[in-house]
Parts: C-alpha cells; structure tokens; sequence
C-alpha cells in the first residue's frame, strides 16, 4: 500500500461516462471494424503510448473513409471512448490516472469505490452492466497470460505501471465480477516523503537507514493496507551500492535504483495446473545466485524458514514482511509458517531460528484518520531462554483532534538496542542520546 502526497479532490466522471447515445452508437461501430480490420492482438502488446497512437491513427483514418462529419470536442471523446475500450481500461481510466487515489473497488456496475487520502468514498464512474466489468478484467489478464472463468474464478494480476489487481468472478462471486486494484505509485517514495507524511520523524529515519546500511536483518510488519510495501521499498533504497541484491515478489511490486539488482516473480499454474514456481522455490535458487541481500516481498507460507535460514547462515541485512498487527503477532505468523512447512522443528528450535535470525521488527499501522505510521520499532532479543520484544521507539496516540485525526508523539523507550554496538562497527556515528527515554522526536 502506498501513502498518500497528494489531495486532490476525487477524479470527476470522465467523458466516457457522459457519452449520448450518438457518440455510443458511433464508438461501437468502430470499435467493430477494429477488431475486424486490425491486428488487435499484436496491437496490445506495444508499450502504453504506442499503442494508444496506433489506435487513434486507426480511427481517425476510418472516420476519414467514410467522410463522416463530426465536431471536434465530439470527435476527440469518440476516439477516447473508442482507445479506451479497446486497449484500455474503460471508466476505469480516469480513477486509474488521479495521482491521488491510491485503491480501486468494484464491487458492481453501479459501485464503484476508491480510496483517498486513507479513506474509502463511492465513485460517480459506472459500468454499463456485469458483462463490461468482465470484458475489463480480461483486457488486464490478456497481456500477462493469466486466464479467469468458471473453473479458475479468481486471478492476481498487475497492470503495466505496477499496480496489484485481483478479480473474482461467479460462482465464486455471489454479487457478479468483482475487481480490485491497489496502485502503484509512478515515482517511488522516498524517506523525505515519508517524513513530510507524518509517517516517521527525521531521527527514526536516520536510525532506519542506519540499520539497513549495517545489515541488520528486518522484518516489516502489518495489516492489509498499512504501508508495508512502500516501507520496504524506501528501506531497500537504502542499501550501499556495490552490494548484489535479490529480490522475490509474489507479484512484482519493489521499485528502487541499485546496480546490481536481480529481480525475480513467482509463477502460478498454467491452464494444465503445472509450471507453478512458489515463493519457496525462487527463496533457495537465490541463495545460488551469491546475494549479499535478499529481499522477500511477503512471507506468507513455508518459505519463511528458508528466509530465516537465509539470514542465519551469512545474507546479512536481508528484508521482508508479513501481515500481523504487532511485532508478537508477527513472531507467531511466523513460528506458524515455519512449523507448517512439513520440517520437524520443535517450536524452541523455531525460536532460536527468530533469535539468530531476525534484528529489527518494525510495525506499520494505518490509523483510524486513514494515515500511515510507523507505530514502533523492536529488537528481537533473548533473556533467560526467552524471545523477548524490546520497544526502540514507538508512536504514543494522544487522542484526537477536532477534524478527527489522531494526535500523538514518537518517542523513545530508553532502551539502547544491540544494533548499536554493530552500526558502530560499521562506521555509523549516531548519537546514543537518540535512545534517552522519553525523548520527543
């Protein structure tokens, strides 16, 4: 999920949404003699720009054959209606191009919602019926090779920017097609932006940073919507040049610069149900490949104990998350993936695996007032032959205001982290007095 830098005010319906039946009538004749006179197919796979000229240069010649007369406002909404129901993505095209909605939810032809600025409103763009919404999802899965009907009703999918969708359909759906799509923000944030968001404060940034730099091992943490990809991402822009990186994405999501930087997607069935390549598979071929860093986009099953393995036996600083609403869930996640993997590990070995394993848990929330924070940073420590959480820093919520946003203060606990002693080792000069108990930062 991505924070929000923008405000705008939710995208306007786009033209599509207010064609006359003229226009309607005109832009299905000629999205027929498109698909009967042109090479779709090969069309929709040339980049964005490209495409879209190439199916504007179409029209406006058939428009020209037929000498048809029509205005030019009038002739500049055909062609957008025509373009983006042939190679785009219909209604959905305006929502898809506001910067400031970060989520797309369709729920039916008439229910549309979005998300902005953290919070869900309904969308005046709307379908024509179930069957329109099905004809979209299948532009997006079309040029992936990804495939939905009644024996496959659901499919993960991305858009060529990036961005995540899911779609479910009948019989699976009770309601009709149902699709969702998380954006991908074009320009990746960084940690200014976060700062400027209110997300984390100057001083856990450059703690942040320092501890990428030295190699600590992270895992990022926290539910649906959070932030915990864009988390990962500005971490991982924080990694020394020079250093080889491996990354592995259920669906390929991380966008940052580095120069040696192997990237790597997992591969669902094909149409026979074979050719899966899982999470697990891509996480021990890496460790083939000589990484200095590998980096999980999600934990979500067994292959947690080959990342842990991983970062216990030499890829220092390597970085991941996991769906959990505190750092002890997120140690429980785990210790669940690890015991269900099929080894048989007591859970005390499975502990000692966190311990060698794991530095840092940071926590990701998404407040009521629908911002982001980093809600707390913990070491993951062992007193008596016990894993224990020790708070670094943390968010103190202190109510909230007349507009309804949370107040509250990053603090710090006291505690001085072992990760100290190492950042030091790595030339990192912080000073200790970050750590002072009840510092504001």
């Amino acid at each position: 999920m991505q924070w929000l830098g923008k405000t705008n005010e939710p995208a306007a319906r786009d033209d599509w949404n207010v064609m006359d039946a003229k226009i309607e009538k005109r832009a299905k004749h000629y999205r027929s003699r498109l698909i009967k006179e042109s090479d779709l197919e090969t069309i929709t796979t040339l980049p964005p720009k490209e495409m879209r000229q190439t199916i504007e240069r179409l029209v406006y010649r058939m428009i020209e054959e037929e000498r048809a007369i029509i205005p030019r406002q009038e002739m500049e909404a055909l062609v957008k209606q025509i373009i983006n129901e042939s190679v785009g993505y219909g209604p959905l095209e305006a929502l898809l191009k506001e910067d400031s909605i970060t989520e797309i939810m369709v729920n039916g032809p008439k229910e549309i919602y979005i998300e902005q600025q953290g919070k869900l409103m309904k969308s005046d763009v709307r379908f024509k019926d179930e069957q329109h919404i099905r004809h979209i999802i299948d532009r997006i899965i079309a040029p992936i090779g990804r495939r939905i009907d009644e024996s496959s009703p659901m499919v993960d999918a991305r858009l060529h920017d990036g961005s995540r969708v899911n779609a479910v359909i009948p019989p699976i759906s009770l309601n009709g097609p149902i699709l969702s799509i998380r954006k991908f923000n074009k320009n990746p944030f960084t940690h200014e932006d976060l700062i400027g968001f209110g997300t984390y404060t100057e001083e856990i940034s450059e703690f942040l940073q320092a501890v990428v730099k030295a190699k600590c091992n992270i895992l990022v943490s926290g539910g649906t919507g959070s932030g915990k990809t864009t988390l990962l991402n500005v971490l991982s822009g924080s990694i020394p040049y020079g250093e080889r990186v491996v990354i592995i994405e259920d669906m390929a999501e991380l966008k940052f610069e580095h120069d040696n930087l192997v990237r790597m997607e997992a591969r669902p069935q094909n149409m026979e149900g074979k050719g899966e390549i899982n999470i697990r598979a891509l996480v021990r071929n890496a460790l083939r490949m000589r990484p200095d860093r590998i980096i999980v986009g999600e934990v979500r099953g067994s292959e947690a104990i080959d990342m842990l393995q991983a970062m216990n036996t030499g890829h220092e600083g390597s970085l991941t998350t996991v769906h959990a609403n505190s750092p002890k869930d997120a140690l429980g996640r785990l210790e669940a993936m690890v015991i269900m993997s099929g080894l048989s590990l007591t859970v005390d070995v499975v502990r000692q695996y966190f311990v060698g394993a794991l530095d840092l848990i940071v926590q990701s929330e998404r407040l009521p007032d629908g911002k982001r924070k980093l809600v707390s940073i913990a070491e993951v420590t062992e007193e008596n032959g016990r894993i224990e959480m020790k708070d670094i820093f943390k968010f103190v919520r202190q109510g909230t205001d007349e507009y309804g946003r949370i107040k509250g203060s990053f603090i710090a606990t006291g505690y001085v982290p072992k990760v100290y002693e190492k950042m030091k080792s790595y030339g990192i000069d912080i000073p200790e007095t970050i750590f002072q108990e009840g510092v504001l930062l």
